[in-house]
């Protein structure tokens, strides 16, 4: 599913944010990325969302170099990619049904095919209740499930989330990362950048560790 090659990505000034960095995902898997701030983690990701190109190397997603996606062709090709942020990036203005209605709508989905989908979202992360709500009146770990919702709510192949539970106290962290796991098992492949060893290794996932922007280690599954 995710295939890097020899990866680096080098910033004005002559940082590097990934140094030669190689590694693979295989379709169906949900696997980790760890590492101190500033180790690459959220480079990664941008780059396999394609935020960002790589300096050098190879990034494949689903069979498709990123260097041959074209900039017109960059939102078709995110329309596989459901992405989770820390900070949730909702609309404060709009109410959650909207939040999560976004990529539909600028998918071109009709109202009435965008609405059945947002709702069937909302109803498997136990929001349904909530999609007239603005999202400031929503506690933080509902909050985050509507950033959930709204990243699912296309259908994607990949789910990537960066530092998903950064905010978040240990009880919703892990009810975040159980809904993550209800997603894997029904196909989803997903790469989740955390800084929660702990809750890592409860889960018994493969972690990939990166240090510096090169992989330092890696920690098969235990189940």
């Amino acid at each position: 599913m995710i295939q890097l090659d020899n990866v680096t990505k080098r910033y004005p000034g002559g940082q590097e944010a990934l140094s030669g960095l190689s590694l693979s995902v295989d379709k169906g898997e949900m696997v980790f990325v760890t590492g101190h701030s500033g180790a690459g983690k959220s480079t990664l990701l941008r780059l396999i969302a394609l935020i960002e190109r790589p300096t050098a190397g190879e990034v494949i997603v689903d069979n498709q170099n990123t260097r041959r996606v074209k900039r017109r062709k960059i939102p078709a090709y995110r329309r596989q990619i459901g992405m989770v942020f820390q900070d949730h990036k909702l609309l404060y203005d709009r109410p959650v049904f909207d939040n999560v209605a976004l990529p539909l709508i600028i998918a071109g989905l009709s109202h009435r095919d965008a609405g059945r989908r947002v709702r069937a979202a909302l109803d498997q992360l136990g929001l349904l209740n909530k999609e007239k709500q603005r999202p400031q009146t929503l506690s933080a770990g509902e909050q985050q499930r509507v950033g959930i919702a709204r990243a699912i709510v296309t259908r994607p192949k990949l789910l990537i989330a960066d530092e998903p539970t950064g905010n978040l106290d240990p009880d919703l962290s892990l009810e975040v990362m159980r809904i993550f796991r209800r997603f894997n098992e029904v196909g989803v492949t997903l790469l989740i950048a955390s800084h929660d060893i702990s809750l890592i290794d409860r889960l018994g996932c493969r972690r990939i560790a990166l240090d510096g922007g090169k992989l330092q280690q890696e920690v098969e599954p235990w189940q």
